[in-house]
This record gives structure tokens, C-alpha cells and sequence, in this order.
């Protein structure tokens, strides 16, 4: 419900401001954007086409530039820092923190980035060239440097008046982490365990010895999959030699399952996942012309498989009434089989131990599946067309297609993995091509085989 009233008052904000937009009231708008939250503002961004997404920037507030850019997506981001002069995106980017510059920056086109780090100063160059050294989809890209860092031999009373000083703490610390001379993490002590202990306690006595850490060059969805099994709300990110780099937090951890389910589901027609809904006519007629040829050459192929049987369709019309049952129930059991693969693969249970042991299991299911609809499709066809040896060639090939559909679906996705290509992306599309041209070769031979 909360959810629901929430997205209600979004869209009627973004109506109020598309009406004073249309109406000219430019102070008004200007006035609304200031009392949105950047999210909101962002938001409202990515939902207006790009002409009047570049007006409502320009009336946006520059002290809000950073957070907002922060909350957009990476093409929406290009295309308004990509319009900016250079010396007011050095500026946005150096009020960021480390995870958000550095994916800021690593999102932009080579000459433009080259051109910001010269412009930066040393400390936020050094801080953005650290983060993408570490490589994207790493824990070292999405971990935040800013946080705070004691040591076992003081007292909690000295932390307290230490943080009272600062008067200022990093978002999101919910833990502070303890290290030695040599910055190698050797605790941690909860927030909370700070202000409940005795003043005069060392932190030393009270913190958690030895606390998990995740290395550096993790890959982000596994230290998604860490936060979530152990429902962390922070955890801190060390080197090779131990030593504390950094921390991650939930909030970054979101972005990543966000951004995972967005791309699984935008791959799976082809699309990128950062996909601008109101990019440019032509822009996007040109991306999403490059898989529509892909699908063509797999059509083109199932065609030329139903080709090589012209001669058996000619002289029995009813072949080509049914060629499309066969293909079209192997590609919707090949895609189930697919899509749960691909997502045990995400969660990390599919691994080269039980991989055999899941293929054999879809394997059985893809027999099964195949006997309960080559009996049910025989007995329809047989009634339907008064043909049984129709209904028995139709079975088999039913039959065969079911479980080729199950060994593609299950193997797939592993052998794609193996060769660094995104299931997501290319699974569908290959699956389809192989239940296609399996369920017609198999129905049209073997109805050459038997009926011509």
C-alpha cells in the first residue's frame, strides 16, 4: 500500500511539473525540483523526453547536480554530463563518493573521460583511478573509501569524543572497523556497542575478533549473494595483504540486484539494461536493429531446415498446418528449463559438482514432459485428422524435441559461462534455434520416412 501511495504522489508530482513546463511557469518548476528529494528528481528525469530532460537540468539547482547525477541511470547520465561544461562536471564529481565516481566515470566515452581526469584534482583523480583499477563488477568498484577506523588500545570514552569532534560520520556506519599499525583489519565494534559499553573500556575488549571481509576483487554479484545470506548491513573490503581498503553498504548492494534483474530481463530481448525509455528515434532503431538481425538469420534458418522437406509439404498440406505445434512446445519447455538455470546460476547454487547432477535431473523431467504431450498430441491428432500414423510420427517427434529442449536449456547456460558469454543475452535466441530446427526436422523427416 505504502509502495502504491508512494508512485500515486511521483506521478502527480511529475504531471504538476510537466503542466507549469508546458505553461512556462519555469520559477514554479524550479521551486517544485528544490523540494524533491534527488531520486525523485531523478526520476522525473529519465520519465521526460530529452529536450525537456535538458530544460528541467538547467533549472535544477546546482548544489543538486551531484546527488541527482548519483541517482540516474548510466545512459541518462552520459548524455546530460556529456552536455555539461567541463569545468561544472569536475565539480559534480568531486562532491561523490568514491562508488559513485567511479562508476560515473567508467560509464564515459574514452576522449571525455581522459579529458575530466586531467581536470580533477589529485586527490579525487586518485581516488576514481583506484576504484576502476580494481575492474568493474569487483567489490574494490563498488566499495566506499570513506570510513571511519580505530585502534584496539583506546578507550570507547577517547572513540566518543573523537566522533563528537568530527561531529560528522560517514552515511550508513553502522559498524566501525578496527585496525592495527599497518592498517590491517584485525575487528570490529557495532555502533550500538559503543554506546553501550563502560567509557572506559578498550576497544580492543569489546570488539569482534577476526570479522568477515570481503577481498577486494570479489565479484560483485557474490558479495551480493554474501549480504544477503548473512543479512550484513556493511561489511568491510580488504587486499590481498588483509589490510582495510574500504567497506561496502546495503544501499550499494541494492543497485547491484537492481541492476542484475534489469539486465537479465532487458538481455533477454536484446536490450541493453541501461536502455534511455526516451532515447532518440534513430538511436534506438539502430541498437535494437542488431538482434532483430540475429533473430533473422536463426529464422532464416528454421525456414531452410523446413526447405529440404518442399517436396513432403507439397504433396501433404496437413504437415504444414502442424509444423508449428512440435517447435513451439520445445521452445517454451527449452526457455523454463533455461530460465531456471540461468537464475540458480545467479544465486550461486549451480556449480561444476551438481551441474551433472541437474542436467540429468532436467533431462528426466524434459523424458517425462515428453511422454505425458506425445500421448496427449497423438490423440488429438489421431480424432482430429483420422490419421493414427500422423498422431504416432507427431509423438515422436514431440518426444524428441521435449528433451532436446532439456539438454539445451540445462547445458546452455554452463557452456556460455565457460566461454565468458552472458546467458541472458544469447540463451533465448539459441535455445529457440535449436527447438526450431529439432522439432521440424524432426516432425518433417520422419513424416517423409512414413507417409510419402
Amino acid at each position: 500500500m505504502a509502495e502504491a501511495l508512494e508512485s500515486n504522489h511521483t506521478r502527480t508530482q511529475t504531471s504538476e511539473i510537466n503542466a507549469a513546463m508546458a505553461s512556462g511557469r519555469f520559477v514554479t518548476v524550479r521551486r517544485m525540483l528544490h523540494t524533491l528529494p534527488p531520486s525523485d528528481v531523478a526520476l522525473i528525469l529519465e520519465s521526460s523526453p530529452k529536450k525537456t530532460r535538458n530544460e528541467l537540468w538547467e533549472l535544477l539547482d546546482n548544489d543538486a547536480h551531484s546527488d541527482v547525477i548519483e541517482e540516474l541511470s548510466e545512459e541518462v547520465r552520459n548524455g546530460i554530463i556529456t552536455q555539461m561544461p567541463a569545468t561544472n562536471v569536475v565539480d559534480v564529481l568531486g562532491q561523490m563518493d568514491t562508488d559513485d565516481l567511479a562508476e560515473t566515470l567508467s560509464s564515459l566515452p574514452e576522449e571525455i573521460l581522459a579529458s575530466l581526469l586531467t581536470s580533477m584534482d589529485a586527490q579525487d583523480r586518485f581516488r576514481a583511478e583506484q576504484a576502476m583499477s580494481y575492474g568493474e563488477e569487483t567489490a574494490g568498484f563498488i566499495m566506499n573509501t570513506d570510513t571511519i577506523t580505530l585502534r584496539s588500545d583506546v578507550s570507547i570514552d577517547v572513540v566518543l569524543r573523537y566522533l563528537r569532534l568530527r561531529s560528522k560520520v560517514p552515511e550508513d556506519s553502522d559498524t566501525f572497523y578496527v585496525v592495527n599499525r599497518n592498517d590491517k583489519l584485525i575487528g570490529s565494534i557495532p555502533v550500538i556497542r559503543l554506546l553501550t559499553e563502560p567509557a572506559h573500556a578498550l576497544v580492543g575488549d569489546v570488539m569482534d575478533d577476526e570479522p568477515e571481509a570481503i577481498p577486494v576483487d570479489m565479484n560483485d554479484g557474490e558479495v551480493a549473494s554474501l549480504f544477503e545470506r548473512y543479512n550484513w548491513l556493511s561489511a568491510p573490503v580488504v587486499d590481498e595483504k588483509h589490510r582495510l581498503v574500504g567497506r561496502i553498504t546495503i544501499d550499494d548492494v541494492v543497485d547491484i540486484i537492481r541492476e542484475d534483474a534489469e539486465h537479465s530481463m532487458m538481455s533477454m530481448a536484446g536490450l541493453d539494461d541501461e536502455e534511455d525509455t526516451f532515447a532518440p528515434v534513430l538511436q534506438s532503431t539502430r541498437r535494437r536493429s542488431v538482434w532483430l538481425g540475429v533473430n533473422l538469420a536463426t529464422a532464416l534458418l528454421a525456414a531452410a531446415v523446413s526447405d529440404m522437406f518442399e517436396a513432403t509439404l507439397s504433396q501433404l498440406a496437413v504437415l504444414a498446418i502442424l509444423n508449428t505445434i512440435v517447435p513451439s512446445m520445445g521452445g517454451v519447455a527449452g526457455n523454463q528449463t533455461l530460465t531456471l538455470v540461468i537464475r540458480g546460476m545467479a544465486l550461486g547454487h549451480v556449480n561444476e559438482e551438481n551441474s551433472r547432477w541437474l542436467i540429468s535431473k532436467e533431462l528426466a523431467i524434459g523424458f517425462f514432459n515428453g511422454i505425458i504431450w506425445a500421448v496427449l498430441i497423438a490423440a488429438v491428432i489421431a480424432i482430429w485428422k483420422q490419421d493414427y500414423m500422423l498422431g504416432v510420427i507427431i509423438a515422436f517427434a514431440m518426444m524428441a524435441n521435449m528433451i532436446a529442449a532439456a539438454l539445451s536449456g540445462a547445458t546452455l547456460p554452463l557452456i556460455m559461462k565457460r566461454l565468458k558469454i552472458d546467458p541472458a543475452l544469447a540463451g533465448s535466441v539459441i535455445l529457440t534455434t535449436i527447438t526450431d530446427v529439432v522439432g521440424i526436422f524432426a516432425f518433417l523427416g520422419t513424416a517423409t520416412l512414413f507417409l510419402v
